[in-house]
């Protein structure tokens, strides 16, 4: 019991160095590319990026000619954008399952999530934007009774 403290000063110099953040580390394959898959509703992307032109091939195709509105092209560059990174990457996916608009989520969470991995550094300006987090709303299901997942079928007394 003789190691018990006296003083405050005593326990401030007991006090341990804080642990350090987590150190994130660059994953690379042998062509040099980083690889991440993207989700949103039901669409899976596989995105691989590597420095380049900033050239966009979506499933073999141009982004202009895949998503053809231009609100979708503008989601994909968002993470390159708010990174400053634009034109400094050739992006290739392929992106399957949903709509265009969930498969253009998919494609952006792809790229976000395999910035972090060519450019730990990025993910601080990346996961305040909120690229990183997978948006997980999904469309409800069908309930028996129902017309939908909740409207309801025309009510009628007689």
């Amino acid at each position: 019991m003789s190691d018990t403290m006296q003083s405050l000063d005593q326990l401030s110099a007991l006090k341990t160095a804080a642990p350090d953040s987590p150190k994130y580390v660059k994953k690379v394959d042998k062509q040099g590319r980083a690889y991440a898959t993207g989700k949103r509703k039901d669409a899976v992307a596989r995105v691989w990026i590597k420095p380049g032109a900033g050239k966009v091939i979506v499933n073999t195709r141009e982004v202009e000619v895949y998503f053809a509105r231009p609100v979708l092209r503008m989601m994909i560059q968002q993470p390159l954008v708010a990174a400053a990174r634009a034109g400094q990457y050739d992006v290739i996916c392929t992106v399957a399952g949903g709509g265009l608009s969930g498969q253009a989520g998919a494609v952006r969470h792809g790229i976000s999530k395999a910035l972090t991995y060519f450019e730990p550094d990025l993910r601080g300006v990346l996961k305040k934007g909120g690229f990183l987090t997978r948006d997980s709303r999904v469309v409800e299901r069908k309930k028996y009774g129902r017309a939908k997942a909740r409207k309801s079928f025309q009510f009628s007394k007689r």
